[in-house]
């Protein structure tokens, strides 16, 4: 899959980077605002959706990029539920306890562990939806060579 034209790519690189704070802002404030991990990982990968569309994919290593991007998924998996476990780990009966200080309401840091679970959750959401779309665009590429 080639690129498109050098102003649809330079769009894409402006505008990638606006798409790529506007999903950090909705999972970091996902425990103050609507929105929250799913919604902000969605909006992360569409940022690199864009610029996959934009450059094609021959800028970058398919292949490479969809085993890290499963990497990324499986670890952030893999940290949640060891944040979750923390709470049966430090003698509560509770898997997912809220186990840090609460803060003030309506601060940034006023939900104890929550905002924690809502980037993991977004890391995890972004890194499978890019690794769908690339599993795709690895399969349409194969079935053009045929």
């Amino acid at each position: 899959m080639k690129g498109l034209t050098p102003i649809v790519k330079k769009i894409a690189q402006l505008m990638c980077g606006m798409i790529f704070i506007y999903g950090i802002y909705i999972v970091v404030h996902g425990h103050l605002t609507p929105g929250g991990a799913f919604a902000g990982g969605i909006i992360l990968a569409g940022a690199f959706i864009l610029l996959i569309l934009a450059f094609g994919s021959e800028v970058i290593k398919l292949r490479k990029e969809e085993s890290g991007s499963s990497v990324s998924e499986s670890l952030s998996l893999l940290v949640t539920l060891i944040l979750a476990s923390t709470g049966l780990l430090i003698g509560s009966k509770v898997f997912f306890k809220n186990f840090l200080p609460p803060g003030q309401i309506g601060q940034l840091v006023s939900a104890g562990a929550i905002p924690l679970y809502n980037i993991l959750i977004g890391i995890e959401v972004a890194a499978a939806i890019i690794t769908i779309f690339l599993a795709l665009i690895i399969f349409k590429e194969e079935e053009e060579q045929r």
